[in-house]
């Protein structure tokens, strides 16, 4: 299966990452396999903290996936 560089780009999924696929009532599936985040106790809350190195972690354009979004629709 060949996935378009600039999706792969966008999610950052890079060449031996794991992908999960799964099949619904729409159609096919793929999402990259990622750790999730370790729960951490500060003070009385419970904090989020990545479990990969910042170097290892995929740069995130949050205003260009917003504006994709609100580009998407007519």
């Amino acid at each position: 299966m060949v996935i378009p560089a600039g999706i792969r780009d966008r999610i950052g999924l890079a060449a031996g990452s794991a992908i999960e696929i799964t099949t619904d009532e729409f159609g096919i599936r793929i999402e990259r396999v990622a750790a999730g985040p370790r729960l951490i106790r500060v003070g009385r809350r419970l904090v989020a903290r990545p479990t990969v190195p910042r170097d290892d972690r995929p740069p995130v354009d949050v205003a260009a996936l917003v504006e994709d979004e609100r580009n998407r629709w007519p």
